[in-house]
């Protein structure tokens, strides 16, 4: 079955779970306030820019997994899923979904934000199969490291060609959703790539390429 492949951060949702989890640590008052909200928008006007050092990045943005309690960690979360996250799960990207599912795709998110954030974030799309930055685990916490190669960049075209091989599947009739500038190489890989509410960057190419420009900003759901 082709794959539906779609890119969750300002895609399916209408904002970045990741900058966003970072601005719910800060509201909690689990972190330095000031600080890490200052690093926090830094680095998502670096990934905005497509010049984010990932794994500076995500020795940031592990640190608050490896300095709490997992059984706060999850509490938080539910929380931000609840009210941060629900509000920007829109009507056309669960009715784009539904459509590739109706379809008979097999459906696949991938993103750069870490699985932890992102788990229950996916699930309420309904699609089963989700390919993230994974935190490294110790016992029932974490250790503040990444696992394996972050589904960044190139990352994600690496750990989505492991994932094919595992499940003995390719490219063929794929489809690709991303809005960033930072998914050109996974954009360049599918049959066919579109853009969804790209960024500026991405938005040249798209109109060079004669790729697709959606939105999935319409209705909220």
């Amino acid at each position: 079955m082709p794959l539906a492949i779609f890119d969750l951060d300002n895609t399916l949702l209408s904002g970045d779970s990741d900058y966003l989890w970072g601005r719910h640590l800060v509201a909690l008052g689990v972190v330095d306030g000031p600080a890490y909200e200052a690093a926090n928008a830094r680095f998502y006007a670096d990934y905005k820019a497509g010049r984010l050092d990932i794994d500076a990045f995500l020795a940031f943005a592990l640190r608050p997994l490896r300095d709490n309690d997992p059984i706060l960690l999850a509490a938080w979360r539910q929380a931000f899923v609840e009210t941060v996250i629900a509000p920007l799960i829109g009507r056309p990207a669960l009715d784009l979904v539904a459509r590739h599912r109706a379809a008979g795709d097999t459906l696949l998110v991938i993103t750069a934000t870490n699985a932890f954030v992102t788990a229950p974030i996916v699930e309420r799309f309904g699609i089963a199969h989700l390919i993230a930055t994974e935190p490294e685990r110790d016992g029932d916490g974490y250790t503040g490291r990444v696992a394996g190669i972050p589904a960044f960049r190139e990352g994600k075209v690496t750990r989505l060609q492991a994932w094919l091989a595992e499940q003995g599947a390719d490219l063929t009739g794929s489809h690709f959703y991303s809005d960033s500038i930072n998914d050109l190489p996974l954009l360049e890989r599918v049959d066919h790539a579109v853009a969804v509410d790209p960024d500026p960057l991405l938005a040249v190419i798209a109109s060079e390429r004669e790729w697709p420009i959606i939105s999935l900003r319409e209705t909220p759901a």
